[in-house]
């Protein structure tokens, strides 16, 4: 078992990049906030497996939490998107809205994915993770990865562009 002096080092250096991964699955700041507090928490209350790497036992924790948030809202209310997704990208005063608007089209189409599609598309598009790390930090197969990831571009292309286009 880790020490605890040293997990609480181990969960600082992954904040970041924790944040961004809860932040692309809510595309609400506060909301991504809440989802990585609750990751930490778990992270720090919960045994982590000796064998896994902080990192991707983390992304599983939390998009764990996050399926179990979405289902609840989806209980309570019909979830959409939030419009916090364009203020969270700190545009230039010289940008334009096209790019306002780009953003928030782009978070339009992905609230459309389901949600493993999503998740698949958050981890390799935003997090930069290989198909294989994918995999292993969601316990599927590589294939599934990758048609999951296929769908989820094709989805996202037909909803920008109104066709099917690889996105790269």
């Amino acid at each position: 078992m880790r020490k605890s002096s040293a997990l609480q080092a181990e969960i600082a250096s992954v904040l970041p990049t924790l944040r961004r991964f809860a932040f692309s699955l809510t595309t609400s700041i506060a909301d991504a906030d809440d989802l990585a507090q609750q990751t930490v928490e778990k992270l720090l209350t919960k045994p982590i497996p000796e064998d896994a790497a902080l990192l991707q036992w983390a992304f599983r924790v939390c998009r764990n939490l996050w399926i179990d948030e979405f289902r609840s809202r989806k209980v309570r209310e019909t979830t959409r998107f939030d419009s916090e997704l364009a203020q969270a990208q700190e545009v230039d005063e010289g940008k334009t809205i096209e790019l306002q608007q780009e953003l928030q089209a782009v978070g339009n189409a992905m609230q459309l994915l389901p949600e493993d599609q999503k998740a698949i598309l958050a981890l390799v598009a935003m997090q930069g993770m290989s198909y294989r790390e994918v995999s292993e930090t969601l316990e599927i197969p590589i294939g599934t990865v990758m048609s999951r990831l296929a769908r989820a571009r094709g989805a996202l292309a037909k909803q920008l562009y109104g066709k099917t286009e690889e996105l790269h």
